[in-house]
């Protein structure tokens, strides 16, 4: 798979860990930035990212800020995101399997490398299992999307 990555200054220090676990599970990244420590805006990092899952460069998406809510808002407002923070295992696989999610979105202040590892894997190795009651509530948060992005 091909992975969108992008972080901000906050998300700067696990970045390296994260481009090394996708890659180690044999998958590609696409690296949105950013490339340095110096403060920058995680909202042009979360939409450039946000924007190659949704058209398709990128089939998942993983991006980091200090605790991941930023990012997780910015990447939220471009049509065709299901992005949500998830510091555990249990959400990060969970919100693939019951809502697809497509943008994993991690709090470098708040968990460590290890986590980061374990959670992202948890991310990757998981698939949309379509139940029609899933299928269904699916269909509604697209609906809600159509109503609501103009």
């Amino acid at each position: 798979m091909k992975i969108a990555l992008a972080s901000d200054h906050a998300g700067f220090s696990l970045r390296e860990t994260v481009i090394n676990k996708i890659k180690d599970l044999g998958h590609e990244v696409i690296d949105f930035g950013t490339f340095e420590c110096s403060s920058v805006d995680f909202s042009d990092f979360a939409v450039k990212g946000a924007q190659a899952v949704v058209s398709k460069q990128a089939e998942k998406g993983v991006f980091i800020c200090g605790s991941g809510v930023g990012m997780c808002i910015s990447a939220n407002k471009v049509k065709g995101t299901r992005a949500s923070v998830a510091h555990d295992t249990y959400s990060a696989a969970q919100g693939v399997e019951h809502e697809d999610m497509n943008i994993l979105c991690l709090g470098a202040r708040v968990i460590g490398p290890s986590i980061a590892e374990e959670i992202v894997e948890k991310f990757l190795n998981a698939k949309f299992q379509g139940l029609e009651r899933q299928v269904r509530r699916l269909n509604k948060i697209i609906d809600i999307e159509n109503n609501n992005f103009k």
